[in-house]
């Protein structure tokens, strides 16, 4: 039946056979099967290189032009671009269709769905209501945290809205188990999430939020394929299906006549009594191989049933994937390891790369990291450190500054940590307050004040006698009165910088409550004064570098969107301003060493090196700790079909699963922190334990890794 629809062309006349059955060739590059193609690779191996070996091999020998006829979709840009250039590294092909998951969002086959609303104004609009209804209640909670609510409401709404839960469903749960102090808790969360139903639903009259909209356009592609799938292959490749409208994807993804999902870092060697026993969430969640469980009983089969889809490319320690298999086992069934792990065989291969640093202190353990890098450029290897851990990070940075190695760090600087974006922090804080010398000081010693023209030297020095007379026998509060009486006997040049001074404060102790968008023209305006200095025009250094266009980008979107931002108090714009800024990061232009890196967990998902360090070993680091909900508590989220705080945790999990399996491998942490003693990562305490206690042979095995 195939063969004889693919014989016909558009006007009803046949083609030759020979011609058709390479037609339909190039459609089949998958064996037929009844149930869903759903392919995996275990931890260790180059996900992006397997992923290209397999379909490869798949093609076979069909004719080039099949390769184009390919599509790809991956979760990330990096793994977009990892692709592309193992393709371009050749031979000569055609390149398949390559595509990000989020794309499909912004195909214009769906452009009558309206586009997303920018998450800020939501969270403009949010605060706008979470305000009334404070107004209205005020011991529902306080007023300091208006925009901690109106972030974590918004982050509910996205939940609610990808998983494709909607508010009714909230309402008409059954609570009557509740005892009476969380049953009121749930009349107060119910409170605030009736704020947001008016934004759920197509016939709402709002535009959809950015993941609405995704799960609009995922929807409407499920429900074209069930009645007329397409025959060209499409593979879902690297994601996990952690959220729910891409999981709805892959299964659709997964159902079609040529599609197939490749899972990244599936754990071949968990029994099947063990993938039974992850079918809980409240109870298996945390576990690294939880979500692959999980989609594969959303699909209707078993974990067991994920086939290796490049099984010719064994992983890179196929003997230190068997032990991290017995050590992440789930909590409650870790009593295994007595039994199982009588049947672990060649420990000492699996630890034989692998090394442990127990640091005294953070310091200590970025200098030990800064010495194994240092190492590594020397010796012509590529080493990577993978930490969630950004102050740890700058130390490391900073300690291989000392040999003028600089790192291809991939996460950047938080933007409020930058020099724009400290300086915009001080101007905002003048708002609504008294002036105090110290705050004064601050700001005029900023480098980036008074850069517009040739004053810096002058300011700086007339900055230090005002500095010296604050001291000795200066007012609490600066006023222009008391800089007008210091600098009354002084020469004209100060007289006119003090007059340049006074000007810029004397109105900012009156600021009260005022709309958002007159607080920003106020803020950047003041700013852009200071930055450039007396007498000069425009704004000095303030907006430049990398730091300044990452800066006057959020000021630009915050500006565009003020008129959503309704009345604030000075305390409340300073609020806003930096949780504003929260949101950027700055990536300077620099030349960075081409085999040391700085990763993210994300971004080591689709790349390797020769030696990988795992750093920031704690608990409260890696994993960090799941954020507090003040909406739902774990069974309710259970019960409703929501996410739970610990799938954080088990994402957290995947990926030290697979960076673990590198080829050489340093585990690292600090047992002490500035305040007090570190725990272990729990991922980290089970592996030390299980060595420890499984034989003499693994205890000395142990032992090795600590000496190394």
């Amino acid at each position: 039946i195939a063969c004889s629809a693919w014989c016909m062309t558009g006007n009803g006349a046949t083609l030759d056979v020979p011609k058709a059955l390479r037609l339909q060739r190039i459609c089949c590059v998958f064996d037929p099967s009844e149930t869903p193609r759903v392919f995996g690779l275990p931890p260790g191996v180059d996900f992006p290189q397997a992923l290209l070996a397999g379909l490869l091999d798949r093609m076979g020998d069909q004719p080039p032009e099949a390769l184009a006829r390919v599509e790809i979709y991956v979760n990330t840009r990096r793994m977009q671009r990892r692709l592309k250039s193992l393709f371009d590294e050749g031979p000569g092909r055609l390149l398949p269709r390559i595509r990000l998951v989020t794309d499909l969002a912004r195909d214009t086959q769906f452009a009558d769905i309206p586009l997303p609303v920018s998450g800020l104004r939501r969270r403009l609009e949010l605060t706008q209501l979470i305000a009334g209804l404070l107004d209205q209640q005020p011991d529902l909670a306080p007023r300091s945290a208006l925009f901690d609510l109106a972030d974590s409401l918004a982050a509910l709404m996205d939940e609610m809205q990808g998983e494709g839960v909607p508010p009714e469903r909230l309402r008409s749960h059954d609570m009557s188990d509740l005892s009476k102090e969380m049953s009121g808790h749930w009349q107060r969360s119910l409170s605030f999430v009736n704020l947001v139903e008016p934004y759920f639903g197509a016939d709402s009259g709002q535009d959809p939020d950015a993941e609405a909209r995704q799960r609009m356009v995922i929807e409407r592609i499920c429900a074209g394929w069930a009645t007329s799938p397409p025959q060209h292959p499409i593979i879902v490749a690297g994601s996990t299906g952690s959220r729910g409208a891409t999981s709805l994807f892959m299964q659709a993804v997964a159902k079609l006549p040529n599609g197939a999902v490749v899972l990244p870092g599936v754990d071949f060697d968990l029994p099947a009594r063990v993938w039974k026993g992850l079918k809980n969430a409240l109870t298996g969640e945390d576990h690294p191989q939880y979500r692959f469980s999980r989609f594969m009983s959303e699909l209707g089969g078993e974990a067991t049933d994920i086939v290796n889809w490049s099984p010719d490319l064994p992983p890179a320690n196929p003997a230190r994937n068997k032990l991290l298999s017995l050590a992440m086992r789930p909590a409650p069934v870790t009593d295994q390891w007595l039994v199982d792990g009588q049947h672990l065989r060649d420990i000492d291969i699996a630890t034989q790369h692998m090394s442990l640093i127990e640091a005294s202190s953070s310091r200590a353990e970025a200098s030990a990291i800064a010495l194994l890098l240092r190492k590594a450029a020397e010796d012509g290897q590529s080493a990577a450190l993978i930490t969630p851990d950004r102050t740890l990070t700058r130390q490391v940075t900073a300690a291989l500054d000392r040999w003028g190695i600089v790192p291809d760090d991939s996460a950047g600087r938080p933007l409020p940590l930058s020099a724009p974006g400290r300086f915009l922090r001080h101007v905002a804080g003048l708002f609504g307050q008294k002036i105090s010398p110290e705050v004064l000081l601050t700001l005029l010693k900023h480098p980036l004040t008074s850069t517009g023209a040739d004053t810096r030297g002058p300011h700086l020095l007339n900055t230090r006698e005002l500095e010296l007379w604050l001291r000795r026998r200066g007012p609490a509060y600066v006023t222009p009165e008391a800089l007008t009486l210091w600098s009354a006997k002084a020469e004209p040049d100060r007289q006119a910088w003090v007059a340049w001074i006074s000007g810029l404060i004397e109105a900012l102790p009156e600021i009260s409550e005022r709309p958002l968008a007159d607080h920003l023209d106020h803020h950047i305006r003041l700013a852009e004064q200071l930055a450039g200095g007396p007498g000069a025009e425009g704004s000095g250094e303030l907006w430049r570098e990398a730091a300044g266009k990452e800066a006057w980008r959020w000021v630009q979107e915050l500006r565009q969107e003020a008129a959503h931002g309704g009345t604030l108090s000075p305390g409340d714009y300073q609020s806003l301003f930096q949780a504003v800024l929260q949101r950027g990061e700055v990536r300077d232009a620099v030349v960075a060493h081409p085999d040391i890196m700085i990763w993210g967990t994300l971004e080591a998902r689709v790349q390797g090196a020769d030696l990988v360090i795992l750093a920031g070993l704690n608990e409260g680091v890696w994993p960090e700790p799941p954020k507090p909900d003040p909406w739902l508590n774990r069974k309710m989220r259970n019960a409703m079909g929501l996410l739970l705080p610990d799938r954080q945790i088990g994402l957290s999990a995947h990926d030290f699963q697979q960076a673990i399996a590198a080829k050489e491998v340093v585990l690292s942490r600090a047992i002490r922190s500035d305040e007090s003693q570190t725990v272990a990562s729990r991922w980290l305490n089970r592996l030390t334990n299980l060595l420890e206690g499984l034989s003499a042979d693994s205890k000395a095995s142990l032992s090795e890794m600590r000496k190394r």
